[in-house]
């Protein structure tokens, strides 16, 4: 690996091309190595306590210890007016036909992410910067088999979701060491764009992911004051939407916008990873074993309360409650599999803009309209801020920790193995959002697969065939699942892949003990460049 000083104490381990070099200016390498040595420290310290709190067996609960925030009467500091209407997102990685795609799609907000659907490869992470900067400024262009992608006349508001608290970036090395992950993707990015955004009238927006208290929000917060000061913005000027995805988050969602308050956008239901938190955080407790992934949507109890929670105190703050993705794609060539995946779409936009909901995600342009059908018809005012809904909403530490009833079927075991290979594959050769199945899986939607077949093999759950979950089990579906994928996709793609990487890999986050925290910490030691 090749080694390029940037000089400030700073190396970037990859190929410094001549874009690369114009995001890697030694001003941008000074501004973000400052932020890396004044901020590994505390962000280092928040991923200890997390791990000392798993390691105490502590359960999630409200803290009483900051019962004054939560029944207090504060209010987050006024939204701007670019982002007053978000009632579509839709998501996607930092590629450059995406980007233009997505501005186009005709929805409010497009949120860039460096984080769960991004292979963090060299050249996508800062690859992606270049895309984004160019988008930023109105020329970013791409040119794919004769056809030309280009930007129309107004494109969607940009977020941007840099990567969270555990994972580092091992390609931006300062004083020695890998820095984290979050401090180069938001850095670089406020640097070269912050005051571009300003002058047309928006602002650097982000979406926050995977917290897991509110004393990592206060790092977040830190992290922008800082910054601000030292590029001359004014306090206030950067917003960000916090992703409520992990179950002690959920606990402490009034407590994450009393921090964030100068800088908050409000909160989004991050409902996969979400389930994934439910699984981890709970997962030596035989009386919260999940049923199969199909059957847990939005509408099982413990999940509503989750969202109609995050209305009531994001209303009562002044800020959006965003819901969650619809992870539908379109199926080519079949109109009755198509309508009845918008359907569902429909069904679940319906829910979230008559709970309360100020607008929703989307991982597709084909679902754009549909969603925005659904919240135009329900909600012509910008937002539902002062609509009241949910107002009197009471949620209980039980009601938000009780695992739903369902099937335990031996085809869901499958699919679950059959989808975290072919997800693991793509992300070691550098995809990190991968269409399967009609869906478009991320590292969530994977992690949820990989989290339900460890939680069945560590409580030896019996299936629908009367069959109990053992390693040996698990070992011998995967093979028999491998061969089902190499009839999908073809042997040539099989050989030609890193499936058998893939194969041992998700077996090991599958069934290895205790539960490892995230699969892609083991998979980006095998990333490469």
């Amino acid at each position: 690996m090749m080694a390029n000083d940037l000089g400030h104490g700073a190396r970037f381990l990859g190929e410094l091309t001549g874009a690369r070099a114009e995001i890697l200016t030694p001003e941008a390498v000074a501004f973000v190595a400052g932020l890396v040595r004044r901020f590994r420290g505390p962000v280092r310290e928040r991923l200890a306590a997390r791990e000392a709190r798993r390691r105490s067996g502590a359960t999630p609960r409200f803290l009483p210890e900051t019962r004054a925030i939560r029944e207090g009467a504060w209010r987050c500091a006024p939204l701007p007016a670019s982002i007053l209407d978000r009632r579509v997102e839709i998501t996607g990685p930092v590629d450059r036909k995406m980007i233009i795609n997505a501005l186009n799609s005709g929805a409010s907000v497009f949120m860039a992410d460096f984080e769960d659907a991004n292979s963090p490869t060299v050249g996508n992470c800062f690859d992606g910067q270049i895309h984004l900067r160019d988008a930023v400024r109105r020329t970013i262009s791409f040119e794919q088999g004769g056809k030309q992608y280009a930007l129309g006349g107004e494109p969607a508001v940009l977020f941007v979701r840099p990567r969270g608290f555990h994972l580092i970036e091992k390609h931006f090395v300062v004083d020695g060491e890998s820095s984290p992950g979050m401090l180069v993707d938001f850095g670089l990015y406020l640097f070269h764009n912050a005051k571009a955004l300003l002058e047309q009238g928006r602002g650097p927006f982000f979406y926050l992911p995977k917290m897991e208290s509110h004393l990592e929000a206060r790092v977040w917060n830190d992290v922008f004051v800082h910054a601000q000061s030292a590029l001359g913005l004014p306090l206030g000027t950067i917003k960000a939407t916090c992703l409520i995805e992990t179950l002690w988050g959920a606990f402490e969602t009034d407590e994450i916008l009393f921090e964030l308050r100068e800088h908050s956008a409000g909160l989004n239901c991050g409902r996969w990873d979400y389930i994934f938190s439910f699984i981890k955080t709970q997962s030596e407790d035989p009386t919260k074993i999940l049923p199969d992934r199909g059957v847990v949507t939005m509408t099982q109890p413990f999940m509503r309360a989750y969202s109609r929670m995050v209305i009531r105190n994001c209303h009562k703050r002044g800020v959006h409650a965003m819901g969650g993705m619809a992870a539908q794609i379109p199926v080519k060539g079949d109109d009755a599999k198509n309508e009845a995946a918008f359907e569902k779409v429909r069904a679940d936009k319906l829910r979230e803009v008559e709970d309360g909901h100020d607008g929703t995600w989307v991982a597709h342009p084909a679902l754009v309209p549909v969603a925005k059908k659904v919240f135009d018809a329900a909600m012509p005012q910008p937002n539902q801020l002062d609509s009241g809904k949910q107002a009197s909403l009471v949620v209980t530490e039980a009601e938000l920790t009780a695992a739903p009833e369902g099937p335990k079927t031996e085809h869901a075991l499958r699919h679950n193995l059959r989808v975290g290979v072919q997800y693991l594959e793509a992300w070691l050769r550098g995809a990190g959002a991968v269409p399967l199945y009609d869906l478009m899986e991320d590292a969530a939607t994977a992690e949820i697969s990989r989290a339900q077949i460890w939680q069945w093999l560590r409580h030896g759950v019996v299936l629908d065939t009367g069959t109990k979950v053992t390693a040996e089990l698990v070992r011998r579906l995967l093979d028999e699942e491998m061969k089902v994928v190499a009839r999908e996709i073809g042997q040539e793609r099989i050989e030609g892949g890193r499936f058998e990487e893939a194969k041992a890999l998700l077996f090991d986050v599958a069934t290895s003990v205790p539960m490892k925290e995230f699969l892609t910490l083991p998979a980006y030691e095998a990333l490469g460049d």
